[in-house]
């Protein structure tokens, strides 16, 4: 009896061990790269649209001012999971799509931002997942 027992004693060790060695680490950026106290209203054309993990990216050029060149902006959403919870799909977005964004920009004055909503070109509007 005293055998069996060390083998289970042992056995619900390893188990204990196992989970944590395979629990995975949450690790996330912080969103202090973007100043939360803006918020910038683009207008665009969707160069390309990255619907991935960890977080979904819009490449949107934009034409600052009448005359001028197109300038691309990085806009970064959340994931496609929080996204698809918001009525976005892999497709919402294509290449060509006239859209409008409203974002966080980036502090360091850089062409990017943090996603709050975005308007396609039928008037739909779409949470960044926020």
């Amino acid at each position: 009896m005293t055998r069996i027992f060390r083998k289970s004693w042992a056995m619900l060790a390893l188990l204990a061990l196992g989970q944590m060695v395979v629990v995975p680490s949450q690790a996330h950026h912080s969103f202090a790269m973007f100043d939360q106290s803006q918020q910038v209203k683009l207008e665009g054309v969707v160069k390309e649209f990255q619907f991935t993990n960890p977080h979904s990216w819009i490449q949107l050029m934009v034409v600052p001012s009448e005359g001028a060149e197109a300038e691309q902006w990085s806009i970064e959403a959340l994931s496609p999971n929080v996204l698809m919870r918001n009525g976005w799909k892999r497709n919402t977005l294509k290449p060509g799509d006239k859209i409008s964004v409203l974002i966080n920009p980036l502090r360091d004055g850089k062409k990017g931002g943090n996603l709050i909503l975005v308007t396609l070109g039928d008037g739909t509007t779409l949470g960044g997942g926020a």
